[in-house]
């Protein structure tokens, strides 16, 4: 009950600001699809025309899921950042839930309302380029599962260094381009990243998306890989957490900017 309390108190908190802010939530929004759009537009001026169609489907599915790797990845670490400089930090690490559980539940509250927009997008570029994906929900969303608490992974550890080190925004503007390499960069170039956070998510997608693929179709080891993946990255992003979280205690951190 403490649990479904508090993922419903964050999901309503993250609905309030989408809502509060909206001129800030669709200049998000648009700035997105202008990204979209031009990555649309230098595929159709330099592209091969003969490659143009697969070009562009690559880029819908590939973008989308930069979206939402930002979202995970990112937002928690302007949150910490965020409470730190109101002050709220410590009152956090004194609740009965802890952060790391806070946080959790803001990932999960995060993902659920930012999915509307992430349909929007999905919708509008496949408008714009009149290139209509496979969107087979049933088949997709295991693995957009699996590949989300990877990258919930990979959040924990930017809040960790969030909360030793505070001003982590030069890092997180870096992070962007890192996790555009991850998403963009095909599996077939480099199948070593296939060990790496969401490139196997990704990969497996655009089968779904692009080339019909069904969870029938898709090799046990590559099932495998992604329980291993969600389950290490996880795993380690929640313990570094906790070990940054202690000496943020420690030094007295939780109480000061």
């Amino acid at each position: 009950m403490k649990w479904l309390n508090l993922l419903k108190a964050n999901t309503r908190k993250e609905y309030i600001q989408l809502k509060r802010y909206l001129p800030n939530t669709l200049a998000f929004l648009f700035t997105f699809y202008f990204i979209f759009l031009g990555m649309f537009l230098g595929i159709q001026v330099i592209g091969d025309p003969s490659s143009q169609d697969a070009n562009v489907q690559f880029v819908i599915v590939n973008y989308i899921f930069w979206y939402l790797s930002m979202i995970v990845v990112q937002d928690i670490g302007w949150q910490i950042t965020s409470e730190a400089t109101q002050g709220t930090l410590e009152q956090l690490s004194m609740s009965p839930m802890g952060i790391w559980r806070i946080m959790i539940t803001r990932l999960f509250a995060l993902v659920a309302v930012h999915f509307f927009i992430i349909a929007i997008l999905l919708y509008l570029s496949m408008l714009t380029t009149g290139q209509w994906l496979n969107v087979d929900i049933i088949s997709i969303l295991p693995i957009l599962i699996l590949t989300i608490i990877s990258m919930f992974g990979l959040g924990f550890i930017i809040a960790g260094m969030s909360v030793v080190f505070k001003q982590v925004q030069a890092f997180l503007q870096i992070l962007q381009f890192i996790l555009a390499g991850l998403v963009f960069v095909p599996l077939s170039v480099a199948p070593f990243l296939a060990f790496f956070p969401i490139v196997k998510g990704v990969d497996l997608v655009r089968g779904i998306m692009i080339d019909g693929l069904t969870l029938s179709a898709i090799s046990t080891g590559d099932y495998l890989i992604l329980i291993f993946n969600a389950v290490f990255y996880f795993v380690i992003g929640l313990f570094f957490f906790l070990f940054c979280e202690k000496i943020a205690m420690r030094k007295g951190l939780l109480a000061h900017y």
